[in-house]
């Protein structure tokens, strides 16, 4: 047999070298080194691209000023004059109080159940971070997210829409930056803020549910209380709806909310925060709620509100600010304590005039709609029905359907509804939408306003019934013809162009001629009496007495143009029409407003002061962003404006003044206490008047239906002098007996200079006081005139 000789065999086609199978675990720990590396570095550098937004893949995070001076969304207060507390505006309400003003328990109980090592970690609790990633394997929702990690997202907003970058789109991805950045923040936070400080700022920001966000107003909603009060029982609910408001909420999910409220209990329990035995104790008890949730705008229901939000909504437009979000502090000029006396001798005499009203018609057997014949206005009702908002969204519903839109009308359900019968002033009816509004227009309306005259501010603002049935503002909002309110701008035309109040014009009939439209008219005013004394009367004599003759021929000397030019001075604001009828009060309708604007300019040498109802403006921290001081520009001489004073208090003391009523109130004439005044009604007696001063206020009040056609039927119920005097006269009462107030009975201002004209020219032969003149209205001839066929000019009609 031949020797065989042994080669090496060549490697097969599958199998690598040896040496090659020797260097791959060197490569392959390079590799991982460089792994390694890439993430120690990728570590590193991510969360400075992520707080950086480098190239914008990221979004905004926090910056340093964002820390140190967190913005946190806060209600806007609305404060009186003498710091009462009356409203608020926010988006979301939240009202910050120190960490001294809470309940310990409520603070262990929080961090029994958000964040039990919350002292022990600076932000980022790793072992809560890995609980939470195994229990999700496990498909368990566990949160990791500390206490200070949660105030980053809340205080931030970090996962809004705004702090998005290019990734913030992607899903997943968006979740891990979003993590990232609170992780971050939370560090921040620990390193800028002591536990203590990170606690108040979570518990006064976090929110609770039903619009309630921090604390103290989570705990006024759902318990009435304030968070130094909560009980641990509640303490516990609160925390609980922390993990979802609106699914733990108590007022809406009870059984859910009990849950988790004894879930919280149990971590209190295992954190010894109370013993065992008290907390079993608890959690057989059921949770108890005083539940009252605060609007956008909460507080009472007042008429002055949206003037005040549209004074500051344009404020704030100018400045930058933000009423709903700021949490300025603004000051009012109304003063509560007047304002609650106004809206007390308000109803006090509408809640008796209303009951006269009622009954004076139902004697008549008809509704108080009526003609300038006496005659029940027929489909009045229907005919207002379908002037409303309700009934065009009706029709539009039932369009083409008339039997089912006449269904709907007069469908009928149980309503709240105003009456003056409970202390309340509301109870339930059936009725149908048809009965509600003959039922509400039933209802006298009235408006007041009381300003200090020398400084523009509102004191008390009274614009209706109850604004809770009645929203249409009497005050600013409405305006209606003033009659005899009006006469003084046409005495102060004259007192400002040379007359005095002792020149004389006799109260006869007379005839005036004048042009409208290119056309000859003619205008025969009458005394309501239709009776004319023939007495040569002084211009002060005319004006208390309001004698329609006199006035006439007055507007006649002076030009009824410039009546109305002197008007618009003094603060009228409403157009008004160049006719011979200014005087009289029925050539343009106006507000309480402008007519206590206007005799506000009287009082104030002259000066018109714009009326103001805000003093100043602070921001959250108290520090005074704005002062609103007076603004003042004269209107007249002085010496005009103190002859005006002088002429409407002898609505007082002439014979026969039209304010005399007053005297029927003995406590306005303590320490010979003077008062001014102008007493108005006007034709039909759709509107009341009266227009009261004193030697600190200025006050103006008006009585009426909602619609001119509703009203009494002759002067003993429908003057002025006796539909809005006694408000004044009951108001002013109230003002002095309240000492704390400060106002006082006294004189009038003597003038500051020398009075050039003749004044005092009283008629002392008559006692001061007798039985007061009727009101004489801006009635004329123009009844006749259309009784008989005749033309009555259009400048003069629907008076």
């Amino acid at each position: 047999m031949a020797d065989l000789k042994t080669t090496p065999s060549a490697p097969s086609s599958g199998s690598k070298p040896k040496a090659s199978r020797r260097r791959w675990p060197v490569r392959l720990a390079s590799w991982a080194w460089v792994l390694f590396g890439f993430v120690v570095i990728l570590f590193l550098v991510y969360p400075f691209l992520v707080s950086t937004n480098f190239m914008f893949l990221f979004g905004k995070s926090p910056s340093l000023s964002d820390l140190e001076n967190p913005k946190v969304e806060q209600a806007s207060e609305i404060y009186t004059s003498d710091g009462v507390l009356i409203g608020k505006y926010f988006r979301e309400n939240r009202s910050p109080v120190p960490l001294s003003k809470m309940s310990p328990v409520l603070i262990k109980a929080l961090i029994a159940t958000e964040d039990v090592r919350f002292y022990e970690h600076s932000g980022i609790d790793l072992q809560a971070v890995i609980g939470g990633v195994f229990s999700s394997v496990r498909g368990e929702k566990r949160g990791g997210s500390t206490i200070t990690q949660q105030l980053a997202k809340n205080l931030y907003k970090i996962r809004r829409q705004q702090s998005r970058g290019a990734l913030g789109y992607i899903p997943v991805v968006s979740t891990i930056v979003a993590k990232t950045k609170e992780w971050l923040t939370a560090v921040d936070l620990e390193k800028r803020y002591t536990k203590e400080e990170i606690l108040r700022m979570y518990l006064n920001t976090v929110e609770y549910g039903s619009s309630a966000f921090g604390i103290k107003v989570a705990a006024k909603t759902f318990f009435n209380t304030s968070p130094d009060s909560l009980r641990p029982e509640q303490a516990a609910v609160l925390v609980g709806v922390l993990n979802n408001p609106t699914a733990y909420n108590p007022k809406f999910h009870p059984a859910a909310a009990l849950r988790r409220r004894n879930v919280v209990l149990d971590r209190m329990a295992q954190a010894k925060v109370l013993p065992a035995a008290e907390i079993k104790a608890l959690k057989a008890t059921p949770i108890v709620l005083d539940y009252h949730v605060e609007k956008h705008i909460d507080g009472p229901d007042t008429y002055f509100r949206s003037a005040i939000s549209q004074y500051v909504d344009a404020w704030c437009d100018s400045t930058g600010h933000d009423m709903y979000r700021d949490g300025l502090k603004i000051y009012l000029t109304i003063d509560s304590r007047m304002q609650a006396h106004a809206e007390q001798a308000l109803h006090e005499r509408m809640k008796a005039l209303q009951r006269s009203f009622d009954n004076f018609w139902r004697n008549k057997g008809k509704n108080p709609w009526v003609d300038e014949h006496g005659d029940e206005i027929p489909d009045f009702i229907l005919t207002q029905m379908k002037r409303t908002e309700s009934y065009k969204s009706l029709a539009n519903h039932y369009k083409n359907q008339p039997q089912r839109l006449d269904s709907a009308l007069n469908a009928k359900r149980a309503m709240k509804v105003f009456t003056w019968k409970h202390d309340d002033n509301d109870t339930t009816l059936v009725m149908s939408p048809l009965d509600s509004l003959a039922y509400y227009k039933h209802f006298l309306q009235s408006g007041m306003m009381t300003m200090d005259p020398f400084t523009g501010q509102i004191k008390a603002w009274v614009g209706g019934l109850d604004y809770r049935f009645f929203k249409y503002d009497h005050v600013k909002q409405g305006k209606r013809q003033a009659g005899s309110t009006f006469k003084p701008f046409v005495y102060l035309t004259a007192l400002d162009n040379g007359y005095t109040p002792c020149d004389r014009i006799r109260d006869q009939r007379v005839t005036i001629n004048y042009v409208e439209n290119g056309k000859p008219m003619e205008w025969k005013p009458d005394n309501v009496t239709r009776e004319y004394t023939g007495i040569n009367m002084t211009l002060r004599h005319a004006m208390a007495r309001s004698v329609n003759s006199v006035t006439a021929q007055l507007t006649e000397k002076v030009g009824w143009e410039n009546v109305a030019k002197y008007a618009h001075k003094v603060g009228i604001t409403s157009p008004l029409l160049p006719v011979p009828s200014i005087g009289l009060g029925s050539a343009g309708d106006v507000s309480v407003y402008e007519m206590v604007d206007a005799y506000s300019t009287f009082m104030n040498s002259g000066f018109r002061s714009d009326p103001r109802l805000v003093t100043r403006i602070e921001d959250r921290n108290g520090n005074v962003i704005q002062q609103f001081d007076p603004v003042q520009h004269r209107a007249i001489p002085a010496e005009t404006a103190w002859l005006m004073t002088y002429m409407l208090r002898g609505g007082m003391e002439e014979p026969g003044g039209t304010s005399q009523a007053l005297w029927d109130y003995p406590d306005l004439w303590h320490n010979d206490n003077q008062i001014g005044g102008k007493t108005g009604t006007t034709s039909n007696y759709s509107d009341g008047w009266y227009m009261g001063m004193t030697k600190d206020l200025m006050t103006g009040v008006w009585v009426g239906g909602e619609d001119r056609s509703i009203h009494f039927t002759g002067s003993q119920q429908g003057e002025g002098g006796r539909t809005a005097l006694p408000i004044f006269g009951k108001f002013m009462e109230k003002v002095y007996k309240d000492k704390d107030l400060g106002y006082t009975y006294g004189h009038f201002p003597q003038p500051a200079n020398k009075i050039s004209k003749k004044y005092s020219c009283i008629s002392e032969s008559e006692p001061r006081r007798r039985a007061e003149a009727v009101d004489t209205i801006a009635a004329d001839n123009l009844l006749e005139q259309m009784n008989s066929g005749g033309k009555v000019p259009d400048s003069l009609r629907g008076r």
